[in-house]
């Protein structure tokens, strides 16, 4: 298969309340051109409505029926990504007809990791056939579910491509690449070795303890964090939990690590203190690969939190920069992520491996909602 121009599709848990879309040429194996990208808004209602739905999973934890607010959230989030979709190829000068496949992640709602032989379950919401109705082109959607009925975690599925970003930047196993959404990831690679697990908690425990305390969204630029002072004493006994001295493959769902971590805390101090657990627990998974990075590239929200990258620089030892510094995109790295995923699985090339998610054998995924005139 040539490269060709790909659209993907993410929004984490985080719930910032935006769709982050990004465009690349690719033939699911190297990066050959980056397209455009960008952050676009839902609808004011939808974060409303997916703030509702988490409660609801949360409630649900997979036992008996799907609450009914899974299909109204899933129907409202789909026709607003496609939306978008639309409105970003006008924009940028392009049609459906351009576009190989859309990688359309979905939004994930509640996420359980296998644990003692017992196969973990996972549900993102996203209709990607109704979403090849409204845009047009391929969609390929559902990339979960085949690694976790295999036993796997599937989690994290941005492995393969942190890896051909790295080999684009020229980087070996001295550099790791962190996500900081909702959860933080990471992955590391040395040759065609390849890792990848979650880390722990990012941005999801602090700016829930921002939301309870002042309404807010949440610490903007870790003001909040940068007046207060780390619990020390707390901090090194959150540190012991048994997660982050676990080995790899894991994963978390958002709500494995909350805000009640902080609680008896004021606010300024609660918020330095989450923000150096997120930091803290990238060290512990360092101390875990093979060879310790010396170098961390971040993207995701989290990079932008001056505060969360100061403690990570200080708590791993590891130079932190931002994505941008090495030439990548901070804010669409995870949505490139899912374009480069959308052309494997046209392809039928494994997106989940045994040290990344734990399956047996490299693995296909991926469900093909084919658009009309496509099919």
């Amino acid at each position: 298969m040539k490269p060709a121009w790909a659209i993907g599709l993410m929004t984490g848990t985080v719930l910032d309340g935006y769709i982050d879309i990004a465009m690349i040429k690719t033939d699911g194996q190297s990066i050959e051109a980056f397209g455009p990208w960008e952050l676009a808004p839902y609808p004011v209602d939808i974060r409303d409505l997916l703030a509702r739905t988490f409660t609801a999973a949360l409630e649900w934890r997979f036992e008996g029926p799907e609450p009914a607010i899974f299909r109204q959230a899933e129907i409202a989030l789909t026709e607003a990504q496609s939306l978008a979709v639309n409105a970003f190829l006008d924009k940028h000068g392009y049609t459906a007809s351009d576009i190989a496949a859309v990688g359309f992640h979905g939004q994930t709602v509640l996420h359980v990791a296998p644990q003692g032989g017992v196969r973990g379950h996972t549900r993102q919401l996203g209709d990607g056939a109704r979403m090849a109705e409204i845009v047009g082109t391929n969609v390929v959607y559902d990339f979960r579910s085949a690694d976790m009925a295999a036993g796997g975690h599937g989690a994290p599925l941005s492995a393969i491509y942190h890896k051909a970003a790295l080999r684009k930047v020229r980087a070996g196993s001295e550099t790791t690449i962190l996500n900081l959404g909702g959860v933080a990831n990471l992955t590391w690679c040395d040759g065609d070795e390849m890792i990848a697990f979650d880390t722990g908690p990012a941005n999801a425990p602090v700016n829930d303890w921002i939301a309870q305390h002042t309404g807010g969204d949440m610490d903007v630029d870790g003001a909040l964090a940068a007046s207060g002072s780390v619990d020390e004493e707390r901090l090194k006994a959150l540190l012991e939990h048994p997660f982050l001295a676990a080995p790899y493959p894991k994963s978390l769902d958002r709500f494995d690590f909350s805000a009640s971590m902080a609680d008896g805390l004021g606010l300024e101090d609660g918020a330095a203190t989450l923000t150096a657990f997120t930091a803290g627990a990238v060290g512990k998974a360092l101390d875990l690969l093979p060879v310790r990075p010396r170098r961390i590239i971040v993207c995701g929200g989290g990079r932008k939190n001056p505060v969360m990258m100061r403690e990570i620089g200080k708590r791993t030892g590891a130079e932190a920069l931002p994505a941008e510094s090495v030439g990548l995109r901070g804010d669409a790295v995870e949505a490139e992520c899912f374009a480069y995923l959308a052309m494997r699985s046209l392809r039928g090339l494994p997106i989940s491996f045994p040290h990344t998610t734990g399956v047996k054998t490299p693995l296909a995924g991926g469900v093909l909602a084919a658009a009309r005139s496509a099919a």
